[in-house]
């Protein structure tokens, strides 16, 4: 279990939520583990075979405290509510914002998404050396971000994203490090994926994108509803907006490091008649445990400044971007780390 700020997050499979007095307490296998007062606590994540007492069901919907439960791997189940309160006026600000001043928002996540690309590529040329290529790549990413800084048109920082992921994307094969893997990467391709690289960047971009819809809608935000991507009949915006600020920390350095160990390979794909490569069914469930294994590190989050596992982070940054709609915020700190 970890409390962040007003939020506590409990993963500890068998761990038994109940309330004592004006206390939370946290039992795991009948012995108290945690102890927290009642009065500081905004919201409880539950994820997997965490058990919560109608006590504290009960405290939460008279308090307006957000309690949502989540399998173990991140995929949203349900929410405990109340009275209708803060959450039809938190949603009622997204809309608006979406329509009336996205650009700030958008503008963030952007950089943030830069920031990450350039990391990776500058953390290729810590551990392997100096490529004039990356060196060029890196110094372009500089001045997109430069570009961006002061930019307040929504369709020059969807420019300004496509060209950093373009330039991003360009030198992506000269991070392979092991020349026998027989990986090649000539750029980005997406519907459908057709090489194995493209296909094991949708396959994550895919899973990790489902974890930041569960976060979103965990702390009571529409998914559907964006500030970055256009709303479409059925496709989640503002999960694929906050998708890009993990898209490279998380995803790219990962599929990097399947390939560069060659846990990975070649024959692990399917080439299907139309063109399409997908992973065999082994191949999938090994990606599935590594992501889980990533997702279970600790990283310092920049902005609450605790050590945190990287696999709560779309539910640290869904409850910040809720803050700052609710105007407890001044700007939304979209995630980056150093």
């Amino acid at each position: 279990m970890k409390k962040l700020q007003n939020s506590l997050y409990i993963s500890t499979q068998g761990a038994y939520l109940h309330k004592e007095r004006e206390t939370l307490v946290i039992d795991i296998n009948k012995q108290k583990a945690a102890q927290f007062p009642i009065h500081g606590i905004g919201a409880i994540f539950c994820f997997g075979n965490v058990m919560v007492s109608p006590q504290v069901m009960g405290f939460c919907g008279e308090r307006s405290v957000n309690l949502a439960f989540f399998t173990e791997y991140g995929r949203f189940l349900a929410r405990v509510q109340g009275k209708q309160s803060g959450n039809v006026l938190l949603r009622r600000e997204q809309y608006r914002r979406t329509d009336s001043d996205p650009v700030s928002i958008a503008r963030n996540i952007v950089a943030a998404k830069i920031q990450m690309q350039k990391q990776v590529l500058q953390r290729q040329q810590r551990n392997h050396g100096a490529s004039a290529a990356l060196s060029e790549q890196v110094a372009a990413l500089n001045y997109i971000l430069t570009k961006l800084q002061h930019c307040t048109d929504l369709d020059a920082i969807r420019g300004f994203e496509g060209d950093a992921a373009s330039r991003y994307f360009s030198v992506f094969e000269n991070l392979f490090t092991n020349q026998e893997t027989g990986f090649t990467f000539s750029g980005r391709i997406r519907r459908p994926p057709t090489d194995p690289v493209n296909a094991l960047l949708s396959f994550l971009y895919s899973v990790l994108g489902n974890d930041v819809s569960a976060a979103l809608q965990g702390v009571g935000l529409d998914p559907q509803v964006g500030f970055l991507h256009r709303e479409r009949p059925g496709r989640d915006s503002l999960a694929l907006d906050l998708l890009e600020e993990f898209r490279a920390f998380i995803a790219d350095r990962l599929v990097l490091t399947l390939i560069n160990r060659q846990q990975i390979k070649a024959s692990d794909f399917v080439h299907e008649i139309g063109g399409a490569v997908k992973l065999k069914d082994d191949a999938r469930k090994l990606v599935l445990q590594e992501y889980q294994r990533r997702k279970q590190q600790s990283i310092r989050h920049q902005f609450i400044g605790e050590e945190v596992e990287i696999g709560l982070l779309p539910h640290i940054q869904a409850m910040l971007l809720a803050r700052h709609l609710r105007g407890d915020l001044a700007e939304y700190p979209a995630f980056f780390s150093k």
